[in-house]
C-alpha cells in the first residue's frame, strides 16, 4: 500500500519526521494484518466489543483523540508529582508511544466470506487511517474535502502499489512565496515519478502534440483537452532543482496515464512514457514488482520536497487552551 505523505496543502505527520513514520507505517500494517487475518482464520467475531478487550496492550491507532490530550498530560503529572510541567514534552512523550499505541479495530458485523473480502476491507481500513496521518499531528489539523474520502485515483495508488512507494497527490509547493499546484508525485527507492492521468469516457483516443491542448476523440463530438505535458514538466522543474538545491541524486521520470484510453502521439517528447490502454498491464506490473525496501535517498528526497510544500492547518482545541493558560 502506498504512504500519502502528502496531500494538497494539508498537514502531514510525515513532515514531523520522514525518516520515522514511513518505516513504522509498514510496521504496524503488517502487525494489523497478521491480527487481522489471525482472527478471521479462527472464526472469531469482528466487532468492536471483541477489539477493545484485545490484551495485547494496544488502543485503536484511528482514535487517538479518545482521551483529550490535556487529560493524559494531567495523569502523566499526578504520577511524577516531583516532575516540573516545563521540563515535560507533551510532544515528544507521546510520539515515542505512538507505536504501541496505533491500531484500528476490526469492526465487522459480518465474518468477511474469502481472505480476498478480507484484504479489501483491510485496506479500506488502511485507507482510512491514512488519510488522518495525512490531514493532522498531534498538534495540528487540516480539514480535507470530503470528496478525497472516496478519490479513485488518490485510491488506486494507495491500495496497489507497494509500501516503499511514498505519495505525494497534487501537492501545492510554495515558491518565492507565490503557491504552486504540481501533479501527483511518487517517490520510490530508485525513482521518483510524475504522473498525469488522461482519463475519460472508456476507449477514448487523446491525439498529442506540442501545443496548449491536445484532441480527444472517443463518444460524440471531437472536443479539446489541456495537454498533460505542460503541467508535468513544470512538476518535473520544481523536483529538479530542489533535488539540485539539496544534492540528492534520484532519477525523475514523467508518465502520462490512461488506463482505458489510447493515446497517439508519434513524436512524443523521449523523456515521457505515454502509458495507455495497450501498454498499461506492462507498466502497472513493472511498478508493483518493485521489491527494493526504502532508501535513505529517497526519504532525503522526500523530506526535501516536503520542506518546500505549502500547509493549512490549525491548532487543535486542547492545544489552544494550553497556550492560553
Amino acid at each position: 500500500m502506498g504512504q500519502l505523505i502528502k496531500l494538497q496543502d494539508y498537514v502531514s505527520r510525515y513532515q514531523q519526521d520522514i525518516f520515522v513514520y514511513p518505516s513504522r507505517f509498514v510496521r504496524l500494517k503488517k502487525q494489523q494484518w497478521d491480527k487481522w487475518y489471525k482472527t478471521w482464520e479462527s472464526n472469531e467475531s469482528f466487532t468492536p466489543q471483541s477489539a477493545r478487550h484485545d490484551t495485547s496492550g494496544t488502543a485503536d491507532w484511528s482514535d487517538e483523540e479518545k482521551e483529550p490530550l490535556m487529560e493524559k498530560i494531567k495523569g502523566l503529572l499526578k504520577r511524577g508529582r516531583n516532575e516540573e510541567f516545563e521540563h515535560y514534552d507533551p510532544v515528544e512523550s507521546k510520539v515515542k508511544k505512538e507505536e504501541d499505541v496505533l491500531e484500528f479495530e476490526a469492526s465487522f458485523a459480518v465474518r468477511p466470506e474469502t481472505i480476498e473480502n478480507l484484504k479489501h476491507q483491510f485496506l479500506d481500513q488502511l485507507y482510512r487511517f491514512q488519510m488522518k496521518w495525512a490531514t493532522s499531528t498531534l498538534t495540528e489539523k487540516s480539514f480535507p474535502e470530503k470528496h478525497y474520502y472516496y478519490d479513485e485515483k488518490l485510491k488506486y495508488f494507495l491500495q496497489r502499489y507497494p509500501d516503499t512507494y511514498l505519495v505525494m497527490y497534487k501537492p501545492i509547493f510554495l515558491l518565492k512565496r507565490a503557491p504552486v499546484e504540481t501533479e501527483i508525485i511518487v517517490i520510490g527507492p530508485t525513482e521518483v515519478w510524475c504522473i498525469s492521468f488522461l482519463e475519460q469516457e472508456d476507449s477514448a483516443v487523446f491525439t498529442g502534440s506540442k501545443d496548449r491542448f491536445w484532441t480527444k476523440k472517443g463518444k460524440g463530438e471531437e472536443k479539446k483537452v489541456l495537454n498533460p505535458l505542460l503541467a508535468l514538466n513544470r512538476t518535473e522543474k520544481i523536483i529538479r532543482k530542489i533535488f539540485e538545491i539539496h544534492s540528492i541524486e534520484l532519477p525523475v521520470k514523467k508518465a502520462v496515464l490512461t488506463r482505458n484510453g489510447y493515446i497517439d502521439y508519434p513524436a512524443a517528447p523521449a523523456d515521457v512514457q505515454l502509458v495507455e490502454k495497450r501498454t498499461y498491464d506492462q507498466w502497472f506490473q513493472a511498478m508493483r514488482s518493485q521489491r527494493s525496501p526504502l532508501k535513505h535517498a529517497q526519504l532525503k528526497g522526500a523530506q526535501a520536497l516536503l520542506q518546500y510544500c505549502q500547509t493549512a492547518s490549525v491548532k487543535r482545541l486542547e492545544w489552544e487552551n494550553r497556550n492560553e493558560s
